[in-house]
């Protein structure tokens, strides 16, 4: 071994708990050492699973996060709310195809989609409400990013 280059090795170095206050003596490098927690003190050896440590905030950090998760969620869905109960104006459509639409009750975009989820037989029985109209809507309800209820078109010979 070389000369000179190991630590000093205290076999009597006293070891304080910050938690307990407990101190015991060992050998180490250190004549001093404080630690967190203890084998008196941990919940693993003492038995009280129940007791949760928070080191450094780690709990309230998770907390936190759910807590903005939760909100995120939250706000999330106000703006589909938002998003759904907008006029029937906002398809863009022509006047006539509008107000025929207004005429018969359908004043915004949820009864627009539960009058197409019936068919579309059903929302070209609209007077005045033609093909060119029910096209051009769902083309609108799609860039809004709102889901068009798939219904089965008829071909026509």
């Amino acid at each position: 071994m070389r000369e000179k280059i190991h630590p000093t090795y205290y076999t009597d170095a006293k070891v304080s708990c910050a938690s307990c206050g407990t101190t015991w003596t060992t050998g180490s490098t250190r004549k001093e050492l404080r630690v967190d927690i203890c084998s008196n003190c941990h919940p693993y050896f003492t038995g009280e699973a129940a007791r949760i440590l928070d080191i450094e905030g780690q709990v309230d950090r998770f907390y936190k996060k759910v807590k903005a998760a939760q909100t995120h969620v939250e706000a999330k869905k106000a703006r589909e709310s938002a998003k759904l109960e907008r006029p029937i104006s906002e398809l863009e459509l022509s006047d006539r195809a509008t107000n025929a639409l207004i005429k018969i009750g359908i004043k915004n975009i949820p009864q627009f989609l539960a009058k197409l989820a019936e068919g579309e037989e059903a929302m070209l029985a609209i007077e005045g409400f033609g093909r060119k109209p029910l096209i051009d809507a769902k083309k609108k309800l799609k860039t809004l990013g709102l889901d068009v209820p798939e219904t089965a078109t008829t071909e026509v010979a």
